[in-house]
């Protein structure tokens, strides 16, 4: 579980300020930004561009390239449901279903209350215990309809 600052424009400076003058600066910066504030909001980007003498066009594409770069704070919990060849091989289609339907909310969103954003990723690097997601930092592998049903109720606690 995660408690993200509320973006501060003199925070956001501290931590472009932390990491500017390393190469390849952007990454670390995002990273970080991300880390305090659960995403990376539009203002964030118009500051890292300016520091880095970098255009607007080319922080915001480094941010939607990587899929764990965020535009909106995410729910209190994330739980990320892997849809590569293996996991959807095990059975991984019919486990997407199911949290979908458990807790009412496609892949890619976060339900009403705001409790779990639910994201498909492609790949945990656990083939050999697919099918497989990812609650915040913690593996669940070889689900089933019962593992899946104990999964989502964590989830939403």
């Amino acid at each position: 579980m995660h408690n993200y600052e509320p973006f501060e424009a003199d925070r956001a400076a501290e931590i472009i300020d932390k990491h500017k003058a390393r190469e390849g600066a952007t990454l670390p910066i995002l990273h970080d930004m991300q880390e305090v504030f659960g995403h990376i909001p539009d203002a964030a980007v118009v500051m890292i561009a300016e520091a880095l003498n970098l255009s607007r066009a080319e922080v915001h594409g480094t941010v939607t390239f990587y899929h764990d770069f965020r535009k909106e704070v995410p729910g209190r919990r994330v739980l990320k449901v892997c849809r590569a060849e293996s996991c959807q091989a095990a059975g991984g289609d019919a486990i997407a279903d199911q949290i979908e339907k458990r807790l009412g909310v496609e892949l890619g969103g976060t339900t009403t209350d705001r409790r779990v954003t639910v994201d498909a990723v492609y790949c945990l690097g656990l083939c050999h215990s697919s099918p497989t997601a990812m609650l915040d930092d913690k593996v669940y592998a070889l689900l089933d309809e019962e593992k899946t049903d104990a999964l989502c109720a964590e989830a939403e606690r």
